[in-house]
């Protein structure tokens, strides 16, 4: 059998070979505490599965939801984002719902990319940002995260011959896995550079609404590029609302960017059962209160994680935003972030995430993600430090 040669980029998968390390411990008989994966434990509110419930009797829910019934979801997304964001949006032209942010991250590029175009990618980023471009037959130039630039990409360090030929920027700030927030005037200097080069700008916000600063929350990349001229911003339920399972987002942006993003999902899926998009919709127009509890929760579970790391003799950075702790791995641990997750997990049964699977630039940094209770949270601590203390002099 012969497949096509873009599958080549998806031969490894850190992700899956930590899967594989996970069962071998589980079936060596340590328990798991499983610290890799950025799903909420958290349940959603019963505002929103009341409102499911509500939907599963009435039978003209039950059949396919085209483009045209998701009108009511579109329209609380648009209030939802002037509210937040004092920026008008045209539900009718300007939104458009998803099965979860990384559809749109993923099939953008379809509608963008030319086979051998390339894409400006964050390194370290989310595998979906480099799994779309390759999806369409692009090619990713990856953009250098480091500490020393506050996690910041250098655009002026991007050759001239690799700008000739791209067509898109992706940008997703607070950062998944660096925890970074990117400030309003880099995200205005990315829209300049953007509109000089011609290109698309796309910036992933799952992370909008978790940060641990109230009085100066993560902008919007509309805030820079108010008239929405070059971009196109993806939000999702699954982290602010712990609506992961439910599969919902939307992207909010250029008509012309929407639209074509619409024809690309045409062409692949419908939607969501209308049950859960009316669960999304009771969601956005809440009050900010089931947010405000599932920040407090990641806030407690931030400062009791790193407390007690640092304490045992860790020293690890306090992450501003998102669920995740970003370390460098520990000295003298050589740079093998994927042979210290393995080993971890089977000498203590803590699962955490190897920096190299989010790009080269991450070599050398664990990924932890705040997904259980300050208890569990200090135990994994413990086990974590006790496991790094057998390899000091």
């Amino acid at each position: 059998m012969q497949f096509a040669k873009r599958l080549q980029a998806f031969k490894t998968n850190v992700f899956a070979h930590m899967d594989r390390a996970k069962a071998a411990a589980r079936e060596s008989g340590q328990e798991i505490i499983d610290l890799s994966l950025g799903s909420s434990d958290l349940p959603a509110s019963n505002l929103v599965t009341d409102a499911i419930e509500s939907n599963l009797k009435d039978r003209s829910t039950h059949g396919y939801l085209l483009y045209n019934g998701t009108g009511a979801f579109r329209r609380a997304a648009a209030h939802w984002y002037e509210k937040k964001f004092g920026i008008e949006v045209d539900p009718t032209s300007e939104v458009l719902q998803l099965i979860g942010s990384q559809e749109g991250t993923a099939h953008l590029p379809l509608a963008l990319l030319n086979p051998g175009d390339y894409a400006l990618v964050p390194d370290p980023g989310y595998p979906s940002h480099y799994g779309g471009v390759y999806l369409a037959s692009g090619q990713v130039y990856p953009m250098p995260l480091l500490a020393e630039n506050q996690f910041l990409p250098v655009l002026e360090h991007i050759p001239e011959s690799i700008l000739n030929n791209t067509r898109l920027m992706i940008l997703s700030y607070p950062h998944n896995p660096t925890t970074a927030i990117a400030p309003l005037s880099f995200f205005q200097k990315a829209v300049s550079f953007c509109r000089h080069h011609n290109l698309v700008l796309v910036h992933d916000f799952p992370y909008a609404d978790i940060f641990f600063a109230p009085t100066k929350p993560p902008p919007s990349i509309f805030q820079a590029d108010r008239k929405k001229s070059l971009s196109i911003e993806f939000f999702s339920l699954s982290k602010s609302y712990n609506m992961g399972g439910f599969r919902v987002g939307l992207a909010i942006g250029n008509r012309e960017l929407i639209m074509a993003l619409q024809r690309v999902k045409a062409a692949v899926d419908f939607n969501q059962y209308e049950g859960i998009l009316n669960g999304a919709i009771a969601a956005l127009s809440r009050d900010n209160s089931i947010v405000a509890n599932t920040v407090a929760t990641y806030l407690q579970r931030r400062n009791v994680f790193v407390e007690a790391l640092n304490r045992l003799g860790w020293q690890v950075p306090t992450p501003k935003a998102t669920m995740y702790v970003w370390a460098k791995l520990p000295t003298p641990w050589p740079n093998n972030s994927i042979q210290f997750c393995q080993d971890l997990v089977a000498k203590t049964g803590v699962a955490a995430s190897p920096g190299a699977g989010f790009g080269t630039t991450g070599e050398g940094y664990i990924r932890f993600a705040l997904v259980k209770s300050p208890a569990v949270l200090v135990h994994a601590a413990t086990k974590i430090v006790a496991f790094i203390k057998q390899f000091q002099p």
